[in-house]
């Protein structure tokens, strides 16, 4: 028997978080130095089981540098309210940062 399906909300919050464990894993574990970071909004229009999908969505690039300067590139899709929820964070983020 499968397991129920997470509400959409939870949903929603366990892919921010699993985002932000990704970046916290190759940015600052490691004493990475966040390189650059970009992204595009982006729409699927169709799929091989969906021909009129109209789905928009934000692909996130990471560049991060390890400690021995090498680069390494991440990427990740998110759902637009998933982004602004992430674009609020990162804000709240440098505030912090400004502060120290």
């Amino acid at each position: 028997m499968k397991a129920p399906l997470p509400h959409p909300a939870l949903a929603q919050r366990m892919q921010i978080r699993d985002c932000w464990a990704l970046i916290r894993r190759h940015l600052f574990e490691a004493r990475n130095t966040l390189v650059d970071f970009q992204w595009k909004l982006g729409m699927a229009v169709s799929s091989d089981t969906c021909r009129s999908l109209k789905y928009p969505y934000v692909a996130v690039m990471l560049k991060v540098a390890d400690h021995s300067g090498q680069v390494k590139t991440k990427c990740f899709e998110m759902t637009i309210p998933q982004f602004q929820n992430f674009y609020r964070q990162f804000k709240e983020i440098a505030a912090v940062i400004e502060t120290v």
